[in-house]
Protein backbone atom coordinates (compact mmCIF):
# COMPACT_ATOMS: atom_id res chain seq x y z
CA UNK A 1 0.00 0.00 0.00
CA UNK A 2 1.23 3.49 -0.91
CA UNK A 3 1.74 5.58 2.21
CA UNK A 4 -0.31 8.77 2.30
CA UNK A 5 1.07 11.48 4.62
CA UNK A 6 -1.52 12.38 7.23
CA UNK A 7 -2.74 16.01 7.38
CA UNK A 8 -0.26 17.04 4.68
CA UNK A 9 -2.00 20.34 3.83
CA UNK A 10 -2.24 21.22 7.51
CA UNK A 11 1.44 20.42 8.09
CA UNK A 12 2.36 22.78 5.26
CA UNK A 13 0.06 25.48 6.65
CA UNK A 14 1.55 25.45 10.15
CA UNK A 15 5.17 24.53 9.38
CA UNK A 16 5.38 27.19 6.64
CA UNK A 17 8.17 25.40 4.75
CA UNK A 18 8.23 28.02 2.01
CA UNK A 19 10.21 30.25 4.38
CA UNK A 20 13.41 29.09 6.02
CA UNK A 21 16.46 27.07 5.12
CA UNK A 22 16.77 24.17 7.53
CA UNK A 23 14.00 21.73 8.44
CA UNK A 24 13.99 18.49 10.41
CA UNK A 25 11.58 15.56 10.15
CA UNK A 26 12.21 13.50 13.27
CA UNK A 27 10.06 10.62 12.03
CA UNK A 28 10.96 10.48 8.35
CA UNK A 29 9.20 7.18 7.58
CA UNK A 30 8.26 6.97 3.90
CA UNK A 31 9.27 10.60 3.38
CA UNK A 32 5.97 12.14 2.28
CA UNK A 33 6.50 15.35 4.25
CA UNK A 34 10.18 15.57 3.31
CA UNK A 35 9.44 15.40 -0.42
CA UNK A 36 6.68 17.99 -0.10
CA UNK A 37 8.89 20.45 1.81
CA UNK A 38 11.67 20.09 -0.76
CA UNK A 39 9.14 20.59 -3.57
CA UNK A 40 7.67 23.74 -2.02
CA UNK A 41 10.99 25.34 -1.10
CA UNK A 42 13.78 24.93 -3.70
CA UNK A 43 16.37 26.32 -1.29
CA UNK A 44 15.37 24.24 1.74
CA UNK A 45 17.54 21.53 3.21
CA UNK A 46 16.02 18.84 5.37
CA UNK A 47 17.32 16.36 7.91
CA UNK A 48 15.32 13.14 8.17
CA UNK A 49 15.61 10.95 11.26
CA UNK A 50 14.03 7.54 11.73
CA UNK A 51 14.66 4.36 13.73
CA UNK A 52 13.74 2.19 10.76
CA UNK A 53 16.74 1.69 8.45
CA UNK A 54 14.59 -0.15 5.88
CA UNK A 55 12.35 2.90 5.49
CA UNK A 56 15.38 5.19 5.25
CA UNK A 57 16.96 3.02 2.54
CA UNK A 58 13.77 3.19 0.45
CA UNK A 59 13.48 6.93 1.00
CA UNK A 60 17.13 7.46 0.08
CA UNK A 61 16.53 5.78 -3.29
CA UNK A 62 13.43 7.90 -3.95
CA UNK A 63 15.24 11.12 -3.10
CA UNK A 64 18.11 10.15 -5.39
CA UNK A 65 15.71 9.43 -8.24
CA UNK A 66 14.13 12.84 -7.74
CA UNK A 67 17.51 14.60 -7.64
CA UNK A 68 16.81 15.63 -4.04
CA UNK A 69 19.69 13.88 -2.30
CA UNK A 70 21.88 16.99 -2.22
CA UNK A 71 19.25 18.87 -0.20
CA UNK A 72 18.51 16.07 2.26
CA UNK A 73 20.35 14.02 4.83
CA UNK A 74 19.02 10.86 6.48
CA UNK A 75 20.09 9.48 9.86
CA UNK A 76 19.07 6.23 11.54
CA UNK A 77 18.34 7.20 15.15
CA UNK A 78 15.65 7.86 17.75
CA UNK A 79 14.14 11.35 17.63
CA UNK A 80 14.89 11.68 21.34
CA UNK A 81 18.49 12.39 20.15
CA UNK A 82 17.36 15.11 17.76
CA UNK A 83 19.37 17.91 19.40
CA UNK A 84 22.68 16.05 19.19
CA UNK A 85 22.06 14.92 15.61
CA UNK A 86 20.98 18.39 14.47
CA UNK A 87 24.13 19.88 15.96
CA UNK A 88 26.36 17.25 14.34
CA UNK A 89 24.73 17.77 10.94
CA UNK A 90 24.72 21.60 11.16
CA UNK A 91 20.93 21.91 11.21
CA UNK A 92 20.88 24.33 14.16
CA UNK A 93 19.01 26.59 14.37
CA UNK A 94 16.12 25.02 12.47
CA UNK A 95 13.23 26.88 10.85
CA UNK A 96 10.85 24.03 11.52
CA UNK A 97 10.68 20.58 13.07
CA UNK A 98 8.03 17.93 12.46
CA UNK A 99 7.13 14.74 14.32
CA UNK A 100 4.50 12.33 12.98
CA UNK A 101 4.12 9.90 15.87
CA UNK A 102 2.24 7.30 13.87
CA UNK A 103 3.83 4.54 11.85
CA UNK A 104 3.82 4.21 8.10
CA UNK A 105 1.57 1.97 6.04
CA UNK A 106 4.58 -0.12 5.03
CA UNK A 107 5.36 -0.79 8.70
CA UNK A 108 1.76 -1.57 9.61
CA UNK A 109 1.23 -3.82 6.60
CA UNK A 110 4.42 -5.81 7.19
CA UNK A 111 3.36 -8.96 9.11
CA UNK A 112 6.98 -9.50 10.15
CA UNK A 113 6.82 -6.48 12.45
CA UNK A 114 3.87 -7.80 14.44
CA UNK A 115 2.34 -4.34 14.82
CA UNK A 116 -1.18 -5.40 13.88
CA UNK A 117 -3.43 -8.16 15.18
CA UNK A 118 -5.30 -8.18 11.86
CA UNK A 119 -2.55 -10.18 10.15
CA UNK A 120 -0.53 -12.91 11.78
CA UNK A 121 3.13 -12.28 12.49
CA UNK A 122 5.80 -12.69 15.14
CA UNK A 123 5.48 -10.73 18.39
CA UNK A 124 8.12 -8.15 17.58
CA UNK A 125 6.80 -4.53 17.39
CA UNK A 126 10.30 -2.96 17.34
CA UNK A 127 10.86 0.16 15.26
CA UNK A 128 14.59 -0.49 15.57
CA UNK A 129 15.36 -4.16 14.78
CA UNK A 130 18.71 -3.89 16.56
CA UNK A 131 17.26 -3.35 20.00
CA UNK A 132 16.87 -6.36 22.30
CA UNK A 133 13.43 -5.78 23.81
CA UNK A 134 10.58 -7.23 21.74
CA UNK A 135 6.88 -7.75 22.29
CA UNK A 136 7.59 -11.46 22.71
CA UNK A 137 9.88 -10.69 25.65
CA UNK A 138 7.29 -8.40 27.23
CA UNK A 139 4.43 -10.88 26.87
CA UNK A 140 6.36 -13.93 28.01
CA UNK A 141 8.66 -12.61 30.75
CA UNK A 142 7.09 -9.56 32.40
CA UNK A 143 5.59 -10.19 35.82
CA UNK A 144 1.86 -9.62 36.27
CA UNK A 145 2.18 -6.23 38.06
CA UNK A 146 4.33 -4.92 35.19
CA UNK A 147 1.87 -6.15 32.56
CA UNK A 148 -1.00 -4.56 34.45
CA UNK A 149 0.94 -1.30 34.70
CA UNK A 150 1.68 -1.00 31.00
CA UNK A 151 -1.85 -2.07 30.00
CA UNK A 152 -3.30 0.60 32.31
CA UNK A 153 -0.76 3.35 31.70
CA UNK A 154 -0.16 2.90 27.98
CA UNK A 155 -3.43 1.31 26.87
CA UNK A 156 -5.84 2.88 29.34
CA UNK A 157 -7.34 -0.59 29.59
CA UNK A 158 -9.88 -1.17 32.41
CA UNK A 159 -9.57 -4.98 32.14
CA UNK A 160 -5.78 -4.83 32.46
CA UNK A 161 -5.62 -7.23 35.41
CA UNK A 162 -7.86 -9.85 33.78
CA UNK A 163 -5.92 -9.79 30.52
CA UNK A 164 -2.56 -9.90 32.33
CA UNK A 165 -3.72 -12.88 34.38
CA UNK A 166 -4.83 -14.76 31.25
CA UNK A 167 -1.46 -14.11 29.62
CA UNK A 168 0.31 -15.56 32.68
CA UNK A 169 -1.90 -18.67 32.62
CA UNK A 170 -1.49 -19.30 28.89
CA UNK A 171 2.25 -18.69 28.70
CA UNK A 172 2.84 -21.26 31.47
CA UNK A 173 1.40 -23.88 29.11
CA UNK A 174 3.14 -22.64 25.99
CA UNK A 175 5.09 -19.54 24.98
CA UNK A 176 3.02 -16.92 23.14
CA UNK A 177 4.93 -16.25 19.93
CA UNK A 178 2.71 -14.50 17.38
CA UNK A 179 0.00 -11.89 17.06
CA UNK A 180 -2.87 -14.32 16.50
CA UNK A 181 -1.95 -16.24 19.64
CA UNK A 182 -1.95 -13.04 21.68
CA UNK A 183 -5.28 -12.02 20.16
CA UNK A 184 -6.75 -15.38 21.20
CA UNK A 185 -5.46 -14.92 24.75
CA UNK A 186 -7.00 -11.46 24.97
CA UNK A 187 -10.33 -12.87 23.80
CA UNK A 188 -10.15 -15.61 26.44
CA UNK A 189 -9.79 -12.97 29.14
CA UNK A 190 -12.90 -11.03 28.15
CA UNK A 191 -16.27 -11.55 29.84
CA UNK A 192 -18.89 -12.97 27.46
CA UNK A 193 -20.88 -9.70 27.11
CA UNK A 194 -17.87 -7.89 25.59
CA UNK A 195 -16.20 -10.67 23.57
CA UNK A 196 -17.67 -9.19 20.41
CA UNK A 197 -15.52 -6.09 21.10
CA UNK A 198 -12.30 -8.07 21.12
CA UNK A 199 -10.78 -5.85 18.40
CA UNK A 200 -11.12 -2.77 20.64
CA UNK A 201 -9.43 -4.50 23.57
CA UNK A 202 -6.72 -5.94 21.34
CA UNK A 203 -6.00 -2.53 19.85
CA UNK A 204 -5.40 -1.06 23.30
CA UNK A 205 -3.24 -3.99 24.46
CA UNK A 206 -1.15 -3.98 21.27
CA UNK A 207 -0.70 -0.20 21.61
CA UNK A 208 0.44 -0.59 25.21
CA UNK A 209 2.98 -3.29 24.37
CA UNK A 210 4.30 -1.32 21.38
CA UNK A 211 4.77 1.79 23.52
CA UNK A 212 6.64 -0.27 26.12
CA UNK A 213 8.87 -1.95 23.53
CA UNK A 214 9.87 1.33 21.88
CA UNK A 215 9.80 3.54 25.01
CA UNK A 216 7.69 5.95 22.98
CA UNK A 217 6.32 8.26 25.66
CA UNK A 218 9.66 8.81 27.36
CA UNK A 219 11.23 9.52 23.97
CA UNK A 220 8.58 12.16 23.31
CA UNK A 221 9.06 13.80 26.73
CA UNK A 222 12.81 14.00 26.12
CA UNK A 223 12.47 15.22 22.53
CA UNK A 224 10.05 18.12 22.96
CA UNK A 225 12.30 20.49 24.97
CA UNK A 226 15.25 19.57 22.78
CA UNK A 227 13.27 20.39 19.64
CA UNK A 228 12.24 23.72 21.11
CA UNK A 229 15.84 24.53 22.00
CA UNK A 230 17.15 24.05 18.46
CA UNK A 231 14.43 26.16 16.82
CA UNK A 232 15.40 29.60 15.57
CA UNK A 233 13.37 32.59 16.84
CA UNK A 234 10.06 32.38 15.01
CA UNK A 235 10.72 28.72 14.22
CA UNK A 236 7.85 26.26 14.31
CA UNK A 237 7.30 22.78 15.65
CA UNK A 238 4.43 20.61 14.41
CA UNK A 239 3.53 17.39 16.22
CA UNK A 240 1.00 14.83 15.00
CA UNK A 241 -0.15 12.35 17.63
CA UNK A 242 -2.45 9.35 17.34
CA UNK A 243 -3.64 8.63 20.86
CA UNK A 244 -4.55 10.61 23.96
CA UNK A 245 -1.37 9.78 25.88
CA UNK A 246 0.87 11.39 23.27
CA UNK A 247 -1.48 14.31 22.70
CA UNK A 248 -1.64 15.05 26.42
CA UNK A 249 2.16 15.24 26.65
CA UNK A 250 2.35 17.58 23.64
CA UNK A 251 -0.49 19.79 24.88
CA UNK A 252 1.03 20.18 28.36
CA UNK A 253 4.44 21.04 26.91
CA UNK A 254 2.96 23.64 24.54
CA UNK A 255 0.91 25.24 27.32
CA UNK A 256 3.97 25.46 29.53
CA UNK A 257 6.04 27.11 26.80
CA UNK A 258 3.29 29.63 26.05
CA UNK A 259 2.57 30.46 29.71
CA UNK A 260 3.63 33.88 31.00
CA UNK A 261 3.44 35.03 34.61
CA UNK A 262 3.12 32.20 37.14
CA UNK A 263 2.68 34.39 40.24
CA UNK A 264 -0.30 33.65 42.49
CA UNK A 265 -3.43 35.55 41.39
CA UNK A 266 -3.50 37.61 44.59
CA UNK A 267 -0.04 39.13 43.97
CA UNK A 268 -0.42 42.88 43.24
CA UNK A 269 2.32 42.71 40.60
CA UNK A 270 4.45 40.13 38.86
CA UNK A 271 7.61 39.09 40.66
CA UNK A 272 8.45 35.93 38.72
CA UNK A 273 9.45 37.79 35.55
CA UNK A 274 8.40 34.85 33.39
CA UNK A 275 7.50 35.73 29.82
CA UNK A 276 5.90 33.43 27.25
CA UNK A 277 8.54 31.58 25.28
CA UNK A 278 6.21 30.61 22.46
CA UNK A 279 2.82 31.07 20.86
CA UNK A 280 0.43 28.17 20.35
CA UNK A 281 -0.78 28.24 16.74
CA UNK A 282 -3.54 25.65 17.18
CA UNK A 283 -6.15 26.58 19.80
CA UNK A 284 -7.54 23.05 19.47
CA UNK A 285 -5.87 20.06 17.85
CA UNK A 286 -6.35 19.96 14.09
CA UNK A 287 -7.96 16.77 12.81
CA UNK A 288 -8.51 15.21 9.40
CA UNK A 289 -11.42 16.27 7.22
CA UNK A 290 -14.18 13.85 6.30
CA UNK A 291 -12.72 13.65 2.80
CA UNK A 292 -9.25 12.74 4.04
CA UNK A 293 -10.63 10.09 6.38
CA UNK A 294 -12.55 8.54 3.48
CA UNK A 295 -9.39 8.45 1.34
CA UNK A 296 -7.09 7.47 4.22
CA UNK A 297 -8.92 5.86 7.19
CA UNK A 298 -5.69 5.80 9.21
CA UNK A 299 -5.87 9.59 9.46
CA UNK A 300 -8.99 9.47 11.65
CA UNK A 301 -7.29 9.52 15.10
CA UNK A 302 -4.58 12.01 14.09
CA UNK A 303 -4.30 15.26 16.05
CA UNK A 304 -1.96 18.05 14.97
CA UNK A 305 -0.65 20.73 17.31
CA UNK A 306 1.69 23.56 16.28
CA UNK A 307 3.85 26.02 18.22
CA UNK A 308 5.88 29.07 17.20
CA UNK A 309 8.96 30.03 19.18
CA UNK A 310 9.07 33.62 20.41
Amino acid sequence: MHHVPVLLDEVVKYLKPETGDRFIDGTAGDGGYIKEILRINPSAKILGIDLDQVSLDKLSMQLAQGNLSQRSELVQANFRDIKRIAQEKSFVPAAGVLLDLGFSSSQLDDPGRGLSFQTNGPLDMRFDPHQKLTARVVVNTYHKPDLVRIFKDYGEERLAAKIAEEIIICRKKQEITDTRELLAVIELALPKPVKYKVADYARRIFQAIRIEVNDELNSLKIALPNIFEILEPGGRMVIISFHSLEDRIVKEFFVNMARGCICPPDFPQCVCGKNPQAKILTRKPVTATVGEIENNPRSKPAKLRALKKA
